[in-house]
């Protein structure tokens, strides 16, 4: 009889499959990041993903649905208010939230301005919602005169702040961080404040480095990696997994500098962790080319993650569970930039499990943590209904 003793989750960042019916109240309606994608460069080829049921979802120009796919497919809807990374991967982790974090679509108050101001004795640059490639084009040249940092928000509940690495120094723009941080909480308290460090001599070549740190919100309740994390087992966290959960129920955390090294990492954690949860995050797709609305970047990334899922496939023991997911959507091929309030993609594969089958629409993302935690054999009090029984013959052990 088979043991499931290790869980690796996947997050393709912002890789949504379709507008959720609130859709509306966020403006992204028609928004479908994964369906739009493909039909704006002619189609995907992901033969990959595609044998895994990626295209049973929905339909994908490029990706046909197969009629026995080799992993379990459905889609997940999100019930907490809001469309950011936090809020997703919370609600994925069994923490569903009641109201949204606070956004600020005309930039921030004097009450939040001021006193960062203060603390950091030096005035500032931007305080307006922006794209951050095109707010460094914008006031790039500025801040590298004054030393002023330009700080900026978007449709998300972020605080970001940008610095040129040879104007502010990254440690110093990471206390800054830390300093907005302590400001903003409360009715302020925004999911995210975000160190984006640029480098360059002009609007032409400025350009943003791998040393973007996100300083998230604690959780406010235990989620699923706290509880797995409380029964032995080890929690490997990939990309910005462990700053999304400001390191809460994380055992290891490892920085990635784009989706392939974070590839490249999951591999490694997956040659070394035999149990628990290895948990992933690919962020290019929202930061590279989702925020950009550029398709055929969008296009090339997921096509090149398709292509090294072999790879992963080839280390998974009959122990193992692999799931590959999203957060949220980032339509590249709609008029906004932001994120967009999307069901996303759920494939659950392993070798123990039964014969992959539809597993419809999940009413909440936390029914994945819950599956998680139930697979893991870890009794976990958080939201969302575990379907582990659609998974697992009667007969495989769970520990």
């Amino acid at each position: 009889m088979f043991q499931i003793n290790r869980v690796i989750i996947i997050v393709l960042d912002s890789v949504g499959v379709g507008e959720l019916p609130d859709a509306a109240k966020y403006g992204d309606e028609g928004s479908n990041t994964l369906g739009n994608t493909a039909k704006a460069v002619g189609g995907l080829k992901m033969p990959n993903l595609g044998k895994m049921g990626l295209g049973n979802i929905i339909d994908i120009k490029g990706i046909p649905a197969v009629p026995k796919p080799e992993a379990f497919f459905g889609k997940m809807a999100e019930v907490s208010p809001g469309k950011d990374t936090t809020t997703g991967h919370w609600e994925m982790m069994g923490l569903q939230l009641e109201r949204p974090f606070p956004t600020y679509p005309l930039g921030f108050p004097p009450e939040i301005i001021e006193p960062f101001k203060a603390a950091i004795k030096r005035d500032i640059l931007g305080n307006k919602a922006a794209s951050g490639t095109e707010i460094i084009k914008e006031l790039g040249v500025e801040h590298i005169k004054t030393g002023r940092p330009i700080v900026y928000t978007s449709a998300d509940s972020v605080f970001q702040i940008a610095a040129h690495e040879d104007v502010i120094p990254i440690d110093m723009l990471y206390g800054y961080c830390e300093i907005a941080r302590d400001i903003l909480k409360g009715d302020h308290a925004v999911g995210r404040v975000i160190a984006r460090p640029f480098i360059g001599d002009s609007p032409e070549n400025f350009t943003r480095t791998h040393r973007r740190k996100d300083f998230s919100l604690k959780p406010p309740a235990k989620t699923v990696l706290d509880y797995v994390k409380e029964a032995g087992y080890p929690v490997y966290a990939v990309g910005k997994i462990s700053e999304i959960f400001a390191g809460q129920g994380i055992t290891f955390g490892v920085h990635t500098e784009n989706n392939m090294h974070g590839i490249d990492e999951t591999i490694r954690a997956a040659k070394i962790q035999n149990s628990g949860i290895i948990f992933a995050n690919l962020v290019d797709f929202d930061s590279q080319w989702g925020h950009r609305n550029d398709a055929f970047g969008y296009a090339k990334g997921l096509e090149a993650v398709d292509a090294r899922i072999p790879e992963i496939k080839r280390l998974l023991q009959d122990s193992d569970v692999l799931i590959i997911t999203a957060d949220h959507g980032c339509d590249p091929t709609t008029a906004s930039t932001d994120h967009s309030r999307e069901y996303v993609p759920v494939l659950i594969y392993g070798h123990a499990l039964k014969e992959p089958t539809n597993l419809g629409i999940r009413p909440t993302f936390a029914d994945l943590g819950k599956t998680v935690a139930d697979l893991l054999g870890v009794n976990a009090l958080v939201s969302g209904q575990s379907f582990r029984q659609e998974l697992i013959h009667q007969s495989t052990v769970i520990i």
